[in-house]
């Protein structure tokens, strides 16, 4: 079983406003990510919530995905990915982690880390764009412990750097995997394509 994770318990202190719960288009931010991950090949979709978590949960509660709540959101991304990977089912042999406030990377990048995952059966994938890494990752879950155990100023680069021979890049065409929406005026900017497409 593969899960897709989706981080959604920040603060959204640089936006000033809750920014998963702003209008994309006919539906919120996190319900456009929600959506995407629900599309993909992943088995099952988590999404670890924080501050926000009433609010969220009843924007996607007619959704086939788990809830799982972070009671230490205020420690950061990385108390998120261990909050997920807690409550992630017995079964599962790796995991996507999304940002809740990407609403533009496509399910087709999900899936060709899955595949990526499948055919070479490295613990690492990460996708690339013009040789930039960026997001979403796929990690294999034989790396549970050590994400308990990583610290909190390094976050999960501490695997790419501690096991290279683990890690595979995936070339994706979208410079979406660099985005994401953290202040007003990338929100503007990204309201602006969305209008236009």
């Amino acid at each position: 079983m593969i899960c897709a994770m989706i981080l959604a318990a920040g603060e959204s202190r640089r936006m000033g406003a809750p920014k998963l719960l702003l209008p994309l288009g006919e539906k919120t931010i996190i319900e456009t990510v929600v959506d995407e991950t629900l599309r993909s090949k992943a088995d099952q979709t988590l999404v670890v919530l924080g501050p926000e978590r009433e609010k969220i949960e009843r924007k996607i509660a007619n959704r086939p995905a788990m809830v799982v709540a972070n009671p230490r959101y205020q420690e950061g991304m990385l108390s998120s990915i261990q909050a997920g990977f807690e409550a992630l089912p017995c079964e599962t042999e790796a995991v996507v982690i999304c940002l809740g406030d990407q609403p533009f990377i496509p399910s087709s990048v999900m899936d060709k880390l899955i595949e990526a995952y499948q055919n070479t059966r490295r613990g690492i994938i990460l996708p690339v764009y013009k040789k930039k890494r960026g997001h979403p990752t796929l990690i294999d879950i034989k790396y549970r412990q050590e994400v308990k155990k990583v610290s909190p100023d390094i976050g999960l680069r501490a695997l790419t750097h501690k096991y290279p021979q683990d890690v595979q890049e995936v070339e994706v065409d979208t410079p979406y995997i660099l985005k994401d929406i953290d202040i007003p005026e990338d929100y503007m900017r990204e309201l602006k394509k969305k209008e236009e497409d």
